[in-house]
């Protein structure tokens, strides 16, 4: 079974505006699109991960989105360090709005506990901005 990521979208306002500032830093990479994500530690868990893993963004205080992790690379920053570089998949996949609170880094996800997709949730008609739904969801109405 895979295991996940789970990150902070930093500055990030909703998924359309996540998809428009990856969609500035994707990069070809052996003829295939892929958006790097830059982080100080290399997951040592990364062959579960690559298994089929995603790496789940939380935007305002939801996770409300995943995307496939295609690779994990490192490489050294322009002060010498160290860093990783995670390779997502251009595709982003809709969640169910699942509150989460802040943390730094990037966390571990088991699949148990990782938000199902929007799609597998029976999510069908207009959909609910995310933090309603988060808030509906925290009052035991969704």
């Amino acid at each position: 079974m895979p295991l996940h990521l789970i990150k902070l979208a930093v500055g990030i306002d909703d998924l359309d505006h996540l998809a428009a500032v990856q969609a500035r830093r994707a990069q070809a990479v052996d003829g295939r699109s892929m958006i790097p994500v830059f982080t100080r530690r290399v997951p040592k868990r990364g062959e579960e991960i690559l298994a089929g893993g995603s790496i789940y963004w939380v935007v305002r205080g939801s996770v409300a989105a995943r995307q496939r992790v295609i690779s994990i690379d490192t490489t050294v920053d322009e002060e010498g360090e160290s860093c990783c570089i995670l390779g997502m998949d251009p595709q982003l996949v809709a969640t169910v709005p699942t509150p989460h609170r802040p943390f730094q880094g990037w966390r571990y996800l088991n699949p148990e506990t990782a938000p199902r997709d929007l799609s597998e949730a029976g999510g069908q008609g207009d959909e609910l901005p995310a933090h309603l739904a988060a808030e509906l969801r925290s009052l035991g109405l969704l």
